[in-house]
């Protein structure tokens, strides 16, 4: 019987991890290697309503009440305004959340101190030592600590994924600069629409926020790997000069980047996802969140994928008193779904570049086509719709449909 955690990482998922194991009788304690918070670190994302169904399974949504903003519709447009389609809501589901990473990491963060979840600053891992009554993480500063399990939501570079399996992946590269930034200026925009511009040399994304500002990210093309450690070598006044070029020919794009403060641009270097896993577990450690599923920010799933696995692991410990099965029955609830959102990410990446003539077949055809056969529904009816269900035993079926 798991009565003990050590969470390894302090974002959405370990966050998550935590609150929800103490709802299945599991005291955990979440070790973040950064001395300090996330506060302002991070661009914007999105919550789809089933990321919001599972923060709802385990009591949490509450948690987010006034953070972000209700998004229903999708509107695609070039990148002189005209639109190529739209995408509405789903039926019956609330709608997603557009917020910035930061405001939801502090909502979680608070949340989870206010349920007495303990969280150390300062603690990176660096190897673990098991033994047949648990397992000791030993950290950078020379301390350790012993649970029953320890769990892995280090991110897309987690030190866990490699000490489970050392011959594990890292994140693959996608030939996608991921940028943005917070504009002074209110574009016209639908309200709770969230806008997607395929302009001549870049794609845009942007929704106009309560305050009068338009919150703005971009994908640009870009061959080479940067990390957001070498995209921070070139200053924010270099990069506005740049993106004035890229996006010079579109509307609304010139406008929000000549709006935006530098200090408000933010450049994090090349899209990274992670390739498919081939070990999830290995003895008492187990992984989470984008340690071991991070697809493409193009899904607007990575945060709600986070937030279901660890409101499923935490059930399948609570059900299953062995943590070996407890593990092996996680990833069989997760493993088909994570890769069907990633292959889905992908496709979206690949119309993010297209050329000229791609564009224009696009513009051509998509109005037709989110009319008719490319509904919301089809497109993401199956993922939106996923539901957890909290109280049902693991075993006993594998999710609810509203």
């Amino acid at each position: 019987m798991t009565r003990t955690a050590l969470i390894i990482g302090g974002g959405i998922a370990g966050t998550v991890a935590a609150m929800a194991m103490r709802r299945a009788g599991i005291e955990p304690v979440v070790y973040e290697a950064y001395a300090g918070t996330a506060d302002g670190v991070g661009g914007m994302l999105t919550l789809a309503p089933n990321g919001l169904a599972a923060l709802r399974a385990i009591g949490v949504e509450d948690a987010l009440r006034g953070v972000g903003q209700p998004m229903v519709d999708s509107a695609m447009v070039d990148g002189r305004g005209k639109s190529i389609g739209v995408m509405h809501g789903l039926d019956g589901l609330p709608p997603g959340v557009a917020l910035w990473r930061s405001d939801l990491n502090k909502a979680l963060r608070q949340k989870a101190l206010a349920e007495g979840v303990r969280i150390e600053h300062g603690k990176r891992l660096v190897d673990v030592d098991e033994h047949p009554d648990g397992i000791t993480a030993r950290f950078a500063d020379g301390t350790t600590a012993t649970g029953d399990l320890l769990v892995g939501a280090d991110g897309i570079r987690s030190t866990v994924r490699t000490l489970i399996d050392r011959e594990a992946p890292g994140p693959d590269h996608v030939p996608l600069l991921n940028l943005g930034g917070r504009a002074d200026i209110a574009v016209d925009s639908a309200p709770r629409t969230a806008y997607f511009v395929f302009g001549k040399r870049a794609f845009m994304g942007y929704w106009v926020q309560p305050d009068g500002k338009t919150a703005w990210f971009g994908n640009i093309p870009h061959p080479q790997p940067m990390t957001s450690k070498q995209a921070r070598e070139t200053s924010n006044e270099d990069w506005t000069r740049w993106l004035r070029e890229i996006y010079a020919d579109d509307r609304p794009g010139r406008e929000l980047v000549e709006s935006t403060p530098v200090e408000r641009l933010f450049v994090l270097g090349t899209t990274q996802i992670m390739p498919d896993v081939p070990r999830w577990h290995r003895g008492r450690m187990v992984l989470v969140g984008d340690s071991v599923h991070a697809p493409s920010p193009s899904s607007g799933q990575g945060a709600s994928l986070s937030a279901e696995s660890a409101v499923e692991l935490a059930r399948c410990l609570r059900d299953l008193p062995d943590a070996g099965d407890a593990f092996a029955a996680y990833e069989r609830l997760r493993r088909d779904r994570v890769r069907k959102v990633a292959a889905r990410a992908k496709r979206t990446n690949n119309s993010k570049a297209l050329g000229p003539a791609a564009l224009a077949m696009m513009k051509l055809m998509m109005p037709l086509a989110t009319r008719t056969f490319l509904t919301a529904e089809r497109a993401l009816g199956a993922e939106q719709r996923f539901r957890i269900d909290w109280e049902e035993p693991v075993g006993q079926g594998r999710m609810a449909s509203i």
